[in-house]
């Protein structure tokens, strides 16, 4: 399996399937994911981060839009869509992942994603959010 199938399998199972047990397959226990809070999140961090998403949205599918795959790394661009639980709209939000793969699990990840525009689409957030904070508004 090469490492860009171990990233789809970790995304078809994690994101789209919302299989949380898997992390603990793909994960090492000493794994943290960079990138997605403001600190490494490990696989039961991991879990209750997915979880929470998981309930804000469903029906998730994910498509990637550019890899680069060198030794044990691979890197990925990709878009991902779903619905809103809460009101039922259509969420488009895109994000980047880097990681390194060690004996067919994630033993490094180094991750980005659009959640700014993902809780304004949920209507968590007002729209245009970086803007008005761009223009010194304060949301809240």
């Amino acid at each position: 399996m090469s490492n860009l199938d171990i990233l789809k399998e970790w995304y078809q199972r994690v994101w789209v399937e919302a299989d949380l047990e898997v992390i603990d397959t793909l994960f090492t226990p000493d794994t943290e994911a960079q990138g997605m809070m403001e600190f490494g999140v490990g696989p039961e961090d991991f879990k209750a981060l997915a979880g929470a998403v998981h309930e804000q949205i469903e029906d998730v599918t994910i498509h990637f839009d550019r890899v680069v795959e060198l030794d044990n790394w691979v890197w990925a661009q990709m878009s991902a869509k779903a619905t809103g639980k809460l009101n039922e709209g259509t969420v488009n939000v895109t994000g980047q992942i880097m990681c390194r793969i060690k004996d067919g699990k994630i033993v490094e990840a180094y991750n980005q994603f659009d959640f700014l525009t993902l809780f304004e689409q949920l209507g968590l957030l007002p729209e245009h959010t970086l803007a008005l904070c761009l223009a010194g508004e304060t949301i809240g």
